[in-house]
């Protein structure tokens, strides 16, 4: 795996659960380890998407999927974050649900090849709207995979926690996929669209139908 130049948040969010790992498995805090560990390796995983599937990731892109992991994660869990801050919570999911709305519309429109005439906007918008619904609802059933396996409590108040997860998910993906909507409809002005205007310019090759 060759790892490519990263933001320097990540370059300290590396080092610092490098050094907890260590600390933790010094002092015998097995769980603190075990929940670095996981946030660590984790991490990588944008990596290796991306050299699997010979995509270039802008540097913002895998910050932010960095960011993520280590809120969620390891200051959510082995920094209790999510009961110290009632908002962590929402905060998370209704950024990781506009994030994946994101991703669900760039997979979409590649699936096109930024072809804007085969298929309608709003149909690649639903698209990711439920792509990221549905990677809502496979964190939901990590998250209670995880509680039952080590005794966490990522779930918190169980059934009531994860419907009104799933509410933020909602809402978040439909943020994230009216981005992408405007982004078709020639709308670049925003953040969101200005992030998927990026992934495109950087994967040039992914959407030559666009620039025909």
């Amino acid at each position: 795996m060759t790892i490519p130049k990263q933001s320097w948040i990540v370059y300290l969010i590396w080092i610092f659960l490098t050094g907890e790992i260590l600390f933790s498995l010094a002092f015998v805090h097995l769980r603190e380890a075990f929940v670095a560990g996981l946030t660590l390796g984790l991490t990588f995983l944008p990596i290796l998407f991306a050299e699997r599937f010979r995509i270039r990731l802008p540097i913002s892109f895998g910050a932010l999927v960095v960011v993520f992991l280590f809120a969620t994660l390891f200051l959510g869990e082995a920094g209790d974050f999510y009961n110290r801050f009632w908002w962590w919570d929402i905060l998370l999911h209704s950024g990781s649900a506009i994030g994946f709305g994101l991703i669900g519309f760039i997979i979409g429109f590649m699936m096109f090849e930024g072809d804007r005439f085969r298929a309608p906007p709003i149909a690649i918008a639903i698209m990711s709207f439920c792509f990221a619904v549905a990677i809502g609802a496979m964190w939901e059933v990590f998250e209670f995979t995880i509680d039952q396996t080590f005794g966490t409590n990522m779930q918190k108040s169980g059934l009531v926690d994860t419907m009104w997860d799933l509410i933020v998910d909602m809402i978040g993906a439909a943020i994230g996929s009216m981005a992408g909507l405007s982004y078709l409809k020639g709308e670049q002005s925003g953040m969101l669209q200005h992030m998927i205007d990026q992934f495109v310019k950087a994967n040039k090759r992914l959407f030559r139908k666009g620039d025909e």
